[in-house]
């Protein structure tokens, strides 16, 4: 039993005394009894609709990041050609049909991630929040999801109220729960506040593989050459830089990131066959976490699929990469 099962999952409630850093590798590590954590960053709060949109476009990128791990047996499925769109909706519908997913909106989902073509207003709001949670819990190997947002300073009355009531949203159609830590809110006291309960420190995430090929695809794989030599071919593609390695505080270890655009803070990792392995998927995860708390998308994809279709794969990159440089236009 971790820290974390002592928290509310299904509420928004008030975190206190607790580093949302500390929280997101107590998750990463916590093992099948602790929720699934992701954090949302939010840097205007104005209207509910807007938020709602914002935190449901964050979570869908990260159920295509996590795609096939949701999906059972869609693993061998690399490339939308032929008959693999109808393959992985068949997969998702057979899937549903023995779970509480909504079998329309995960066949779309599985479509979406496996073109690079995500179709994110087919569905009302509340299909993609409650379908769009239990992707990434399942993803994650996780019962259930917490959206973790940190509450930064001088936010405001109104910015408050809104971020409360989508928040509030959240819980009740997504069927989450929503942790906020930060800074205290001002003019709302509706919400209970709890304690992260003491514990043994904070077990440092493993150390990943620093790269000896900084700055250029690694010589020995001829996935990551592929993929440079599609990506050269793109205007946008512009600011990326291979097998970076990055560290989140002076005191972790080091991790290799297979390409990086810095500005608009996104990863793309290539897994090969090792990666499915049950030690190395959790592995995956924490990293997935770690870099999302520090505010990163990641997609990931499999050898196989680049090898089989790369011109999908860089598509859907580009997707991610307009999308961030719209909401960032200046790469903060």
């Amino acid at each position: 039993m971790t820290p974390l099962t002592a928290l509310p999952v299904d509420r928004v409630v008030r975190v206190r005394g607790a580093d949302p850093d500390r929280i997101a590798l107590l998750a990463a590590h916590g093992g099948p009894d602790a929720p699934a954590v992701l954090s949302h960053r939010f840097r205007t709060a104005n209207r509910v609709a807007g938020f709602v949109g914002a935190v449901l476009d964050d979570l869908e990128t990260a159920a295509i990041g996590l795609y096939p791990a949701w999906l059972p047996a869609a693993e061998h499925i690399d490339s939308p050609g032929g008959a693999g769109l109808a393959a992985v909706r068949a997969l998702a519908a057979e899937r549903a049909a023995g779970t509480p997913h909504f079998g329309p909106f995960l066949a779309d989902l599985a479509a979406g991630a496996l073109s690079g073509v995500p179709a994110r207003r087919r569905f009302a709001p509340e299909i993609r929040a409650r379908g769009l949670a239990r992707a990434v819990a399942d993803g994650l190997g996780r019962a259930r999801l917490v959206l973790l947002m940190r509450v930064p300073d001088g936010l405001g009355a109104e910015a408050e109220r809104t971020v409360v009531a989508g928040a509030e949203w959240l819980a009740d159609r997504a069927g989450t729960g929503v942790w906020l830590c930060g800074a205290p809110l001002t003019t709302i006291d509706r919400l209970s506040a709890v304690d992260l309960p003491a514990r043994a420190p904070t077990p440092r995430k493993p150390a990943g593989t620093v790269a000896a090929v900084e700055g250029r695809p690694h010589p020995r794989s001829w996935c990551e050459g592929a993929l440079e030599a599609a990506l050269a071919r793109q205007p946008w593609a512009t600011g990326r830089a291979w097998n970076q390695t990055y560290r989140s505080h002076a005191l972790d270890s080091p991790v290799r990131l297979d390409l990086l655009w810095r500005n608009e803070r996104c990863v793309v990792e290539i897994d090969g066959p090792e990666h499915c392995r049950p030690g190395r998927f959790e592995e995956d995860r924490q990293r997935d976490v770690r870099l999302q708390l520090d505010g990163f998308a990641v997609l990931r994809f499999t050898n196989a699929r680049v090898r089989h279709d790369v011109e999908a794969v860089v598509r859907q990159i580009g997707t991610l990469i307009h999308q961030r440089r719209h909401e960032h236009p200046r790469g903060q």
